[in-house]
């Protein structure tokens, strides 16, 4: 996903932001056992935390992250940073997840590559990185290993489960495996499976990273090297995927970067649009580990909200006990609005309280991580909701 925000003075961090804060590493010693049905015996899993949790802990908010997210939700790690948390236009003092009210936690899940265990990190039994050896995770596992954060909290039901994208199918997931434990589920641009051109476009950037010749199988680190060639251009085809054509003509146009279209000199112009998806691309390349990528877009595709309930999401839903938000954006293709759409029609169906916004933007499935002014304003009045049950219940 982009971060498309405006540098800051590092002597003033903004006043609508969490300020500085320190991800934290929690080592679990008990054995974790997986949909795939093996087990980890230990893992690390790295988080931030932003507000404070009251005395009854019942004002805590789960944050799930997408596909290439990870902990750092909001706040800066320093007062020099350029960049905030991928989610800085959502979480903070008067923002829509409102850190005056709020206490909020913000995990690298499982199999992620900033700090929680995966494929990068070393596996016990063997001394050397676990790499392809990793086992595959499915969302459920995500959950089961959050579930072990809020107990670490001592949290007995969250405020409200909240994701994006990928971050959207955990959340659900939460709201029919654990009922009793969510009291809200917001779900923003998501889905209750992919569709085969998303599923077609996960396997065209696993195909690009795996014919990679520093691929080795999966086993690049012992070789001491990474696909960066694979990877990038997987990168390349995912955020061309998350924009719109409106989007990328608004921000990019025909405009030329380098070069001119003198005759004889054709091919040496570079339009703009080229420049900033190498440039996505070779940053993603050096910041994300390729196995992690290879098994989240496999949890991705194999995601499907409703086949333990019979294929049915009405009788998935009626597990559901929360109160759900379901908000899409009308450029985003990837998670296009008819996907949300059948995710509120399956909710009434099984008569649960639902709230749905489709958000004119322009910006694609990036769109939910923009400051989109009709966007935040929905999401701040359900979020006022959510504070006044937490109040009331003081």
């Amino acid at each position: 996903m982009t971060d498309d925000y405006a540098p800051h003075r590092s002597d003033e961090l903004p006043p609508d932001s969490v300020g500085i804060v320190e991800p934290r590493t929690q080592h679990f010693s008990d054995s974790l056992t997986l949909a795939c049905g093996r087990s980890l015996d230990e893992y690390d899993i790295v988080y931030e935390t932003y507000g404070e949790l009251n005395a009854a802990k019942s004002n805590a908010i789960l944050i799930c992250h997408a596909l290439s997210g990870h902990h750092h939700a909001a706040g800066y790690h320093s007062a020099d940073d350029k960049k905030p948390g991928w989610w800085e236009v959502c979480i903070g003092p008067g923002k829509p997840i409102d850190t005056n009210h709020f206490f909020v936690l913000s995990i690298n899940n499982l199999g992620g590559c900033h700090g929680s265990t995966g494929p990068a990190s070393i596996n016990p039994a063997t001394g050397k990185p676990w790499g392809p050896d990793f086992p595959a995770l499915r969302c459920r596992d995500w959950v089961a290993s959050q579930r072990r954060m809020m107990a670490l909290f001592g949290i007995e039901q969250w405020a409200a489960v909240i994701g994006g994208s990928l971050g959207g199918m955990q959340a659900m997931r939460w709201a029919l495996e654990h009922p009793d434990e969510v009291r809200h589920c917001i779900v923003i641009a998501s889905a209750m499976r992919l569709t085969a051109q998303n599923i077609a476009f996960n396997e065209i950037a696993r195909q690009a990273i795996t014919s990679d010749p520093e691929f080795h199988g999966g086993r690049y680190l012992e070789h001491e090297t990474i696909p960066k060639s694979g990877l990038a251009l997987a990168r390349m085809v995912g955020h061309v995927t998350y924009l719109s054509e409106d989007g990328m003509g608004e921000k990019f146009g025909r405009e030329i970067k380098s070069g001119n279209f003198q005759i004889g000199q054709d091919d040496k112009v570079e339009f703009q649009v080229e420049s900033y998806l190498r440039y996505q691309g070779d940053v993603f390349s050096r910041s994300f580990d390729a196995n992690t990528y290879l098994l989240m877009t496999k949890a991705l595709d194999y995601f499907d909200l409703a086949r333990e309930y019979n294929d049915d999401p009405v009788e998935a839903f009626q597990h559901a006990k929360c109160g759900f938000l379901v908000m899409s954006f009308t450029s985003d293709w990837r998670f296009a609005p008819s996907r949300s759409r059948e995710i509120v029609d399956a909710l009434v169906a099984a008569r649960k309280p639902v709230c749905y916004a489709e958000i004119e933007a322009n910006f694609g499935h990036d769109a939910f991580l923009l400051p989109i002014e009709r966007y935040l304003k929905t999401f701040s009045a359900y979020m006022l909701r959510v504070k006044e049950e937490v109040n009331r219940a003081l």
